[in-house]
């Protein structure tokens, strides 16, 4: 008998997993309980009774929010191993620490800057036609 490559061995493990997911799947479906309530269908809002609609439009700030935390949550948690190993690899790795820090605050400072961290963004005033007009004439002359 051939005996399989390491490729054969990915593949027999996601095949073995795959079948695994699914038996569990059948059996969750044959043990648990249906007993269906007006409670377990609700929408859960943290402990708030639902109020309205679910398919609300959220201000998108809350998404720019969350995903700024995530990116910079993640690249600080990839400081903790560094700080605790820069030593080992001498003055290199602390540059290359450095590096990633100053790449940090750089987008850390580009997002402030941008306004992305301010929760309340001042209103930008459109200009109607006639003072864009007056102001381009006041510019160039006509």
């Amino acid at each position: 008998m051939e005996m399989l490559t390491d490729f054969g061995k990915i593949l027999v493990f996601i095949i073995l997993a795959a079948i695994f997911v699914a038996i569990a799947f059948i059996i969750n479906r044959f043990l648990r309980p249906a007993r269906p309530t007006t409670e377990k269908l609700m929408t859960y809002e943290c402990g708030e009774n639902p109020v309205g609609t679910p398919w609300i439009k959220f201000n998108v700030r809350f998404y720019v929010v969350a995903l700024i935390f995530l990116l910079f949550d993640v690249e600080i948690t990839l400081l903790v191993p560094w700080s605790l190993v820069y030593k080992e690899f001498g003055v290199y790795g602390f540059i290359v620490g450095i590096l990633f820090l100053f790449i940090l605050v750089l987008g850390m400072l580009y997002e402030w800057r941008k306004g992305d961290l301010d929760w309340v963004r001042p209103e930008v005033k459109s200009k109607d036609l006639k003072t864009v007009m007056s102001d381009f004439e006041k510019q160039f002359g006509s």
